[in-house]
């Protein structure tokens, strides 16, 4: 569900890596967050994390990185993204405004913490708590997810 933006938008920019049913879920739950009919004034790009790209990252005003725990680290699709856009991107972004959600079969701390660096560098500033989901997808992660994007697309509308 991505939007083109109308001139005086904000955009928001959702990079993600969703390969299971969970993460998938997990999305969609952010997205509709993001899409909440009360938000107005942003537009919406949701982009893979293997198709996002140095002017996706340039032409957004906010981020929202989702991704899935694995062996400890973020998924290899969004290094890979982090990698091709950061040196790019360097000093560029600095203070615009992100959130992260993370799943992870029975622990998120490294992929949270290996995201943290990497944001970190690039000095995004950080407006919601990251969302950290261990086993299965229930009614209270999607309603966290939720409230993840609508707090950064809210955030991005008031300017």
């Amino acid at each position: 569900m991505t939007e083109v933006p109308v001139v005086g938008e904000r955009t928001l920019l959702v990079v993600h890596h969703t390969p299971s049913p969970p993460t998938r879920e997990l999305l969609e739950a952010v997205l509709a967050g993001a899409h909440d009919p009360d938000i107005e004034g942003v537009a919406v790009r949701s982009v893979p994390a293997l198709g996002a790209t140095v002017p996706d990252v340039l032409a957004a005003d906010g981020y929202l990185f989702g991704t899935s725990a694995n062996f400890g680290y973020m998924s290899g699709a969004l290094k890979h993204f982090f990698d091709t856009v950061y040196y790019p991107c360097l000093d560029a972004v600095a203070g615009r405004p992100f959130g992260l959600w993370v799943h992870g079969n029975n622990d998120t701390a490294g992929a949270v913490r290996s995201v943290d660096k990497i944001v970190a560098g690039l000095a995004l500033t950080q407006v919601a708590q990251t969302v950290e989901i261990t086993g299965g997808v229930d009614a209270a992660a999607r309603e966290r997810c939720y409230e993840l994007g609508a707090t950064v697309a809210v955030t991005l509308a008031e300017g």
